[in-house]
């Protein structure tokens, strides 16, 4: 994949990718999503950067009432025909947003941010401060943010990548209003777009809104 340059719209870029892709999504949720919602008692869902829709759709399978949401109304359109074909459509919603500037009304059981990573520009600490606004109390945060380069990474390849601590602190959240649930890296076997595998670290924070 091109990685634009910085003055590119990210919205463009993201459009593009969608737009091309014909092969259907693979249908599949983060593991590290199955992994750290299980056992939590169910509510609305959250997914920011839902791409086409397969933590949202799975969410919505397991009992959630989960929102989607994409800077791509390509990604967004792919997603509602999924959620239709998955029979989830009256518990699935898909709303595009601009996390640089918006994000879904209301407050959430449950907050997930997959990967929210993009070339171009965009201001990811902001946004993942926007999403901690909207987590009720009781609900969780979960960010999941890539800690190593994968072979097949449009990342440079001498990126340094910040630990799940840094990240927690660039987010200067209220420690006094979460409880941390995990705070860490965690190693997973990952699939590159031709066919490759190799293991990378993903770094996690899962936290639990107090108040």
């Amino acid at each position: 994949m091109t990685m634009p340059q910085a003055h590119e719209d990210v919205a463009s870029f993201w459009e593009g990718h969608y737009a091309k892709l014909t092969k259907p999504s693979g249908g599949r949720p983060s593991a590290i999503l199955v992994r750290f919602t299980e056992g939590l008692v169910l509510g609305r869902a959250l997914d920011l950067g839902c791409a086409r829709g397969d933590d949202t759709i799975w969410l919505a399978k397991q009992g959630w009432t989960a929102t989607g949401v994409d800077v791509a109304q390509s990604a967004i359109d792919a997603a509602q025909r999924a959620a239709e074909h998955a029979g989830v459509a009256g518990r699935t919603r898909f709303e595009r947003h601009d996390l640089n500037v918006s994000i879904p009304d209301g407050a959430f059981e449950l907050v997930s941010a997959m990967f929210l990573h993009s070339p171009g520009k965009f201001d990811r600490v902001a946004a993942l401060q926007r999403a901690a606004s909207v987590v009720a109390p009781g609900g969780m945060l979960l960010i999941a943010a890539h800690g190593s380069r994968a072979p097949w990474s449009w990342a440079d390849a001498d990126t340094i990548y910040p630990t799940a601590e840094d990240e927690l602190a660039h987010l200067d959240l209220n420690q006094s209003d979460w409880r941390e649930v995990f705070i860490g890296p965690i190693e997973r076997l990952a699939n590159g777009p031709g066919g490759q595998t190799a293991t990378v670290i993903d770094t996690v924070i899962a936290l639990e809104r107090q108040t």
